[in-house]
């Protein structure tokens, strides 16, 4: 076996060794406010349950390997002392991808995901009506693990109320696992599927991606392309050039397309992953 004391490797390797040893790890799609209104929707998978009664959920934005900096849903926390914990389920997964991109304070990453805010009924933090269940929390105690790149924030909120989409319940009114179809974090660029197992998404672009509230109106709109399907439209940094969409235009035959079919065509290239070919059919 390979062997070693944490202390003899870097905390970037470190990191990788734990972040695909434990897992899958369950997701929290946490949206916060800050003091002057601004939302902010971000995913952490160092996330769990710790108790029923009372209702205590925890999660821990980490200080980042490598820079020592930390997210804004930390300050956000500190400051609102509520959050909203929502789960992550296949149909939203690419989405809540491209949220974790790193935009500046301020940028609603609701908008660049494509996703809908739903108003709280207790807390401030908004909702993700796309999610099948959502917590609404306040913030009992922040527990700073250190003060180094890695180093963890336990946030522990008690849950004040919590919804749950009748489509997951079952005729008992419980949830429905297969329903439900939870995402999980591993290492890396996998995820976990609860029914079907591991699957890969790239990582977010170290540039912006341009998100899904820049995305033309017909596609973001669209009666075909999902939201899996924006959310990896949205992760591109720049359009393709204009020379770009038409000679794959002329080489393709998508001219003669309806709208409809090329968007039917655009899932099918974005189902083997072919973003900039999608967007080529798109723009077509």
């Amino acid at each position: 076996m390979t062997s070693f004391e944490p202390k003899d490797i870097s905390t970037a390797k470190l990191h990788g060794y734990l972040l695909s040893a434990v897992a899958p790890r369950p997701i929290a799609f946490a949206s916060t406010m800050d003091e002057h209104g601004n939302p902010n929707l971000s995913p952490f998978s160092f996330f769990n349950v710790f108790s029923a009664n009372p209702p205590i959920l925890i999660f821990s934005p980490a200080r980042r390997v490598r820079d020592n900096t930390t997210k804004h849903t930390l300050g956000n926390a500190e400051s609102m002392k509520e959050v909203v914990i929502n789960v992550v389920n296949y149909d939203i997964v690419q989405q809540m991808s491209l949220s974790s991109t790193e935009y500046a304070q301020g940028v609603n990453e609701f908008d660049k995901s494509g996703l809908t805010m739903l108003k709280s009924d207790i807390v401030k933090p908004f909702r993700v009506a796309e999610s099948p269940v959502q917590f609404e929390c306040k913030v009992n105690e922040i527990v700073k693990l250190g003060t180094e790149g890695g180093a963890g924030n336990l946030i522990i909120c008690e849950v004040v109320k919590l919804h749950i989409n009748d489509a997951v319940l079952n005729e008992s009114g419980s949830i429905d696992q297969e329903k439900l179809d939870l995402v999980a974090r591993a290492g890396g660029s996998y995820y976990s599927r609860a029914k079907t197992g591991f699957f890969e998404i790239p990582k977010p672009l170290s540039t912006l991606g341009i998100g899904v509230d820049a995305l033309p109106e017909n596609i973001r709109n669209s009666a075909v392309l999902t939201g899996n399907d924006l959310g990896l439209l949205g992760n591109v940094e720049a359009l393709p050039t204009k020379e770009a969409i038409n000679a794959f235009a002329e080489k393709h035959d998508n001219i003669a397309l309806t709208e409809v079919e090329k968007h039917k065509k655009a899932q099918n290239l974005l189902s083997f992953g072919d973003v900039e070919s999608a967007w080529k059919v798109l723009l077509s």
